[in-house]
Order: structure tokens, then C-alpha cells, then sequence
């Protein structure tokens, strides 16, 4: 795959830390990375810190904005140089597809970094590293997660979604925008957005078919951005089995009685607790080779990433 990921240099393992060391996470540099093409950043290297520095703080001036300074000297001010660096880099990362950024980081921290008064007193852990910031302003639908998030399994399931879906929507557009497109597309995801929000699916749904009311660049925009805002809430037991029960809905006319009992009592198990989404979805393939139904088959709620991550195991 071609899968661009942007990624704080310091969690692919290179030693830029403000105290020389890294944060080398297993997960990105064993699981995910036959999956991906990572493209590694350190702001503070690029701007020309070394490796070990003096650490760096968030501090707000007198007018409440926010600098980047030194800690143990805040007249050394960083702001500007990182400012100018991110006007210059972020224009480079179009193609991304997704971003992992190092936790409580004053530069990539995604949020919770701590945060100083314009004496030195600090505030609480209220901001978001400089860098960041300017990313994620400048790309409003890409992906970005921070290192230590990914410790947990339902975030980290959320985020690879995300990146692979945000990389399916730039590939099926890569040769051109079309109303045509769109539909496509929206069509073979509608039951995996129903999963993260049916309010989005509902709202989704009307977009595509309002689609002729909007300019196309303004449409495919907007839709990218209102499809990752609807994956990045977490699919709940609850909407997994509504989405279970709409699937099994379109096997109804071909199962014996006996074989859909046994799916309905196996997606109530997982209501339950007691069974994985694997059981259900791995039943609910196995009806569909033996009664095709190409609309049901072509939906990306089935795998909206390679199996081999196990991250519905």
C-alpha cells in the first residue's frame, strides 16, 4: 500500500527528544508498518535544536497568546521560527492520510500539554503543541492521534479506521472529483458510518443527495470532513448490533428459520458482552456466500482495514 502516515520522528525511534532519547512505539514500528509509508518530522530538530536541548514550554504572553520558549529561560522564544517552518512544511503533507503525534509534547502535543501563564506559573494541562495546532488547522479532516492514546484498543481501533477509510476516499478521487464518484463511495460506506454515528449517517446521506446544490471542490471537501467527524466517535455495542440487525435484514428472505435464529441469537450474545463483532460479521459473511447480495458484500463495515492489524479481535 501507499498509505502516507505522518509521524513524530521521536516515535519511529530516532533519538530527538529534548534529552536525546525517543519514544519508539512497538505498535507503529511492528504492526502497522507493512501497512504504511511514514513520514517522519521533528519541528524542533528542523528548526534547529539539537538533540539533547534545553526543554521547551507553552507560555502565554501578557495578551493571552501562546509562545513556545524555553523553559528555563522564557526570553528565548521559538514561536515565530516554528510558525515559519510549519508555513513551509505543512503545504508538503497534502497526501497524508493520517498523523501520529508524540503525547505532551509543547510542539506535537495533540492536546493536554501543559500550559504556562505569562510569570511562569502553570495553568494546567490546556494546550496543544504548536506544531499541531497549525496541522491540524491547515488539515481539519486528517487523522491525528498521539502515541500514548494508541495504548488503548478502541482508540487505536478508531484511528487506523479513520486513516485507511481517509486514504480510500483520497484514492478514489485521486484522478478526479465526480458527483458519480461520491455516490459510489458513499454507498459502500453507509453502514460504517451508521456504526460511529447514526446522526452523521443520516446527515451524510442528505449531503449526497443535495450533492448537485454544491460546487465540487466546496462538496468534496466537505463530505472528506464530515466523514472523518463521524468515525472519530467510538462505535458503541449498541450501534454495532443496530448495524448487525440492518444487515441481517437483507438476508431475511433467503435463510431457513433455524439459521436466522441462530445469527440473531449470536448478535444478542454480542449486544451482551459474552462474544466479539468478529463472531456475528464472520456468520453473517458465511449466509452471504451462500445467498450473494453484492450491495451487502461491497460494504466497508465488513473490513474497513486489513484483518491482519486484529484490532476487532
Amino acid at each position: 500500500m501507499t498509505i502516507k502516515l505522518g509521524i513524530s520522528a521521536c516515535v519511529l525511534g530516532e533519538k530527538v527528544r529534548y534529552d536525546g532519547g525517543h519514544k519508539a512505539s512497538a505498535f507503529c514500528l511492528q504492526q502497522l508498518a507493512s501497512w504504511v509509508k511514514y513520514v517522519p518530522v521533528c519541528p524542533e530538530m528542523a528548526i534547529g535544536m539539537s538533540a539533547p536541548r534545553p526543554a521547551i514550554r507553552l507560555q502565554l504572553d501578557d495578551e493571552h497568546k501562546v509562545h513556545l520558549v524555553q523553559s528555563n529561560d522564557s526570553k528565548i522564544d521559538h514561536t515565530a521560527a516554528m510558525l515559519a517552518y510549519t508555513d513551509t512544511k505543512l503545504p508538503q503533507l497534502a497526501e497524508l492520510s493520517g498523523y501520529i503525534v508524540c503525547a505532551k509534547s509543547p510542539s506535537c502535543g495533540m492536546e493536554r500539554v501543559r500550559l504556562f501563564d505569562a510569570k511562569g506559573q502553570q495553568l494546567g494541562k490546556l494546550g496543544v503543541g504548536l506544531y499541531t495546532r497549525q496541522l491540524m488547522q491547515t488539515y481539519p479532516w486528517l487523522p491525528v492521534e498521539e502515541d500514548g492514546r494508541l495504548f488503548d484498543p478502541a482508540l487505536k481501533e478508531n484511528f487506523i479506521c479513520r486513516v485507511f477509510s481517509c486514504y480510500d476516499y483520497q484514492q478514489t478521487m485521486l484522478d478526479g472529483f465526480t458527483v458519480g464518484k461520491l455516490v459510489a463511495f458513499h454507498s459502500r460506506y453507509k453502514f460504517l458510518v451508521m456504526a460511529h454515528s447514526p446522526v452523521a449517517y443520516r446527515e451524510l446521506g442528505r449531503l449526497v443527495a443535495q450533492a448537485k446544490l454544491f460546487a465540487p471542490a466546496e462538496l468534496q471537501q466537505r463530505y472528506l470532513l464530515d466523514l472523518m467527524q463521524a468515525l472519530k466517535n467510538i462505535a458503541s455495542r449498541k450501534q454495532h448490533t443496530n448495524v448487525l440487525q440492518h444487515l441481517q435484514g437483507f438476508l431475511k428472505h433467503g435463510l431457513t428459520a433455524e439459521a436466522k435464529q441462530e445469527l440473531s441469537d449470536l448478535i444478542h450474545r454480542y449486544r451482551q458482552g459474552f462474544v466479539p463483532l468478529l463472531a456475528p460479521l464472520t456468520l453473517l459473511q458465511h449466509h452471504l456466500k451462500q445467498h450473494p447480495n453484492a450491495y451487502v458484500s461491497n460494504q466497508r463495515y465488513f473490513d474497513p482495514y486489513p484483518e491482519n492489524l486484529g484490532l476487532r479481535a
